[in-house]
This record gives structure tokens, C-alpha cells and sequence, in this order.
């Protein structure tokens, strides 16, 4: 990879050229499209996600294609994926790993469990219990798994890409507040176009399109993206902007709770990577209004008021956004 460096305009901050990540993600983009078709602002988040090394959440109905589009991530970048189908009987130890005795060595062994991997799907992560669920905690955050007084790190990159059904579906639990706040950002794939379910028709009709999908890239070429990222300038008025909008959601009057600082951090996170998405070295308001609502709906309870009316959290936070004054060129 070219490592050409420019001056960002925006604050005298120096970054490598950014063009491999537009080529790197193109790539992913084009091979990912080939399974699941028409639904590029879907698509864009995925690959924000990744490249900000964050977790993502799909929440829709069955049957539209979540748990295909987490694979498709999976099978487009050369790493390890695994998958965990949430239940009622799950246990924490399934995922984590477990330690077994082993008597003729007179030792223990430990066994990993699915989470040693580079992608991590959970499937319809609401359908196990809160206990089982919150397994998952210190491995999103921390980027490790504590079992038996040993921590063991996981590798990067490592993301948590899980799915869920609405909360008012038969069988579901509510994700607890920790456990949302932990992902960067929640979309919804909603359902396709007329044209592109007739496609699927005849893409997927006698085959599985997953079956054709080869590798684009590795984790050396996805860890080598996220460590330039990090280089992405944020200016001081940027910075400002970032906060004020998270502290109106802790301030408006439609919501009970507001956006915690790690949802700060994540927008920030997530605004270097779509910066460097769409080819910039340096963040601009657009970058962080894109991301507002996926980066922040989920981590919002509306009040009593905003319910009444109908006000979703998706619709509070393009509010808020549209009231805040956006910096200028600095």
C-alpha cells in the first residue's frame, strides 16, 4: 500500500493517502452486493463499522436478509468467522469457551469458544436470556475474555455483527442498555425493491449466491485500514460539534435517557472512518450527520411524551440534528 502523505487543510494534521481505503472497501462493497442487492446505505454502515472497529446490530423482521448480509461480511474478508445461534438454553460458556479436566494429564485445558474468531455473528441475539447475553460484554468492550482467572485477548480485527428481531416479537428479550451502548450502530435492512426481489429470484432461486463469494481482502490489509484511520483529522470545532449533539440527547425534553460519552466515542470513531469512505483525510459535518441516527438511536430511551406522540428515537435524534448549528470552515 501507498503511504503518500498531504496536508488535511483542516488543522495542519498529516495522514497517509486514503485511497486504499475507498479501493479496500469498493472491493468488499462490490463482493458483498453480488449476495445482497439494492440496499447500499446498509452496506456503507456495515463497512464503517468495520473499519472503525466497532459492533454492529441488524434489527429487522425474519426473512429479509440479516443474517445473510452478517455471512456475506464474513466470506468477503479472508478471516475467521464464527457463528452463535442465541436460544433459551444457551449458556455463557458457550460462548466464551469453557475449561474441561483432563485426569490423565491431571491439568485443565481450555476450549475457546466461537468468539476466538476475526467476526463474530450472533444469531437473533434477543432470543437468549440477559445472563447468556451480557457474555458477550467484556468481549465487545475489551477486546478479551476472562474465564477461570485468566484473561485471553482476542484477535484484531474482531467484530460482533448480531442480529435480532423487533422486541415485540414472540420469544424475544429486551437487550439490556450496557449491551446496546456497546454497538457502534444499529440498521435495519428493511425489505427490497420490487426489481431487486425479482433478481433474487434468479440469483437465489436455484443457488446460494454466499457459495460463489471468494475473499477480497485479509485482516493485514483491514488492520493496516484501521490503524490509518485513526490518522483522520478531527478538528477542534468538529470535536465541539460531536459533543453538543450527544448532550442534547441527554438534555431533550422527548428522551428519559440520553447517549453515554462512549457513544461520543463511537461517533467520533465512526466519522473518521466515513470520512475516509469517501476519500477525505478529514472529518466534516456531513460525515457525523450521516452517522447520527444509526451511531445514536439505538442507545436512547424515549420519554413518556415522546411515545404518546408516536416520536420514535430514530425521528428525536434527526431533530436534534437538524436544530444544532453546524460549524463553519475553521
Amino acid at each position: 500500500m501507498s503511504l503518500g502523505t498531504q496536508h488535511d487543510g483542516h488543522g495542519g494534521g498529516v495522514l497517509g493517502d486514503v485511497g486504499d481505503v475507498v479501493s479496500v472497501a469498493d472491493r468488499v462493497r462490490g463482493a458483498i452486493e453480488t449476495v445482497i442487492e439494492g440496499k447500499p446505505e446498509v452496506l456503507r454502515i456495515a463497512l464503517t463499522v468495520l473499519l472503525a472497529e466497532g459492533h454492529l446490530l441488524i434489527e429487522d423482521v425474519p426473512g429479509v436478509g440479516k443474517t445473510m448480509l452478517a455471512k456475506a461480511l464474513g466470506r468477503a474478508v479472508d478471516c475467521s468467522v464464527q457463528r452463535v445461534q442465541f436460544t433459551p438454553d444457551l449458556l455463557p460458556s458457550d460462548i466464551t469457551g469453557v475449561s474441561v479436566y483432563h485426569q490423565d494429564r491431571s491439568e485443565f485445558e481450555f476450549n475457546p469458544g466461537p468468539v476466538f474468531a476475526n467476526i463474530v455473528l450472533g444469531d437473533e441475539i434477543n432470543r437468549a436470556s440477559p445472563k447468556t447475553q451480557s457474555a458477550l460484554l467484556e468481549c465487545m468492550e475489551e477486546r478479551q475474555v476472562s474465564v477461570d482467572g485468566q484473561t485471553r485477548e482476542l484477535e484484531r480485527p474482531f467484530m460482533v455483527v448480531a442480529t435480532q428481531n423487533p422486541a415485540d416479537m414472540e420469544g424475544t428479550y429486551a437487550l439490556p442498555e450496557a449491551q446496546r451502548d456497546r454497538f457502534m450502530a444499529r440498521v435495519s435492512v428493511g425489505y427490497p425493491s420490487p426489481q431487486a426481489e425479482l433478481d433474487m429470484i434468479d440469483t437465489h432461486g436455484s443457488r446460494s449466491p454466499l457459495e460463489q463469494l471468494t475473499p477480497v481482502t485479509d485482516t493485514a490489509e483491514i488492520r493496516s485500514l484501521v490503524d490509518r484511520i485513526q490518522g483522520v483529522h478531527v478538528a477542534p470545532g468538529m470535536r465541539r460539534y460531536v459533543v453538543d449533539l450527544v448532550n442534547s440527547t441527554r438534555t431533550a425534553p422527548e428522551l428519559k435517557l440520553g447517549a453515554s460519552p462512549r457513544a461520543t466515542l463511537h461517533l467520533v470513531r465512526a466519522a473518521r472512518a466515513h470520512a475516509a469512505l469517501e476519500g477525505r483525510h478529514y472529518v466534516v459535518p456531513d460525515d457525523v450527520q450521516a452517522l447520527a441516527v444509526p451511531v445514536l438511536a439505538h442507545r436512547l430511551l424515549p420519554g413518556p411524551e415522546a411515545q404518546m406522540e408516536r416520536l420514535s428515537a430514530e425521528q428525536i435524534v434527526a431533530k436534534l440534528v437538524a436544530r444544532l448549528p453546524v460549524p463553519g470552515p475553521r
